[in-house]
C-alpha cells in the first residue's frame, strides 16, 4: 500500500520560505502571484495492516515525527 502525505505550515504561522519564492517570483516580473506557501510532501510505501490500522499508524506518524505543532497534514492511502 502506499501512502501520500502533504504538509503544511497553519494559516497564521509565517513562513520565510514562502516569502522567499514569492520574492524571486516578483523579481521575475510573476506579479499575479498573491502568496506562497510552502510545504513538503512524502510518498510512504507500507506493508501488512488493512487500511483503517494504515492510516491510523500513520496519523501516529505525523504526530511523531512528520510534521509539528504549527503544521497541518493530509494522508491519501493508495
Amino acid at each position: 500500500m502506499k501512502a501520500k502525505i502533504y504538509v503544511t505550515l497553519k494559516k497564521g504561522v509565517l513562513d520565510p520560505q514562502g516569502r522567499a519564492v514569492m520574492g524571486a517570483l516578483k523579481s521575475m516580473d510573476f506579479n499575479e502571484v498573491k502568496d506562497v506557501r510552502v510545504g513538503k510532501y512524502m510518498e510512504l510505501e507500507l506493508s501488512g495492516a488493512s487500511k483503517e490500522e494504515e492510516e491510523k499508524r500513520l496519523r501516529e506518524m505525523c504526530e511523531k515525527l512528520l510534521a509539528n505543532t504549527v503544521e497541518n497534514y493530509r494522508i491519501e492511502i493508495e
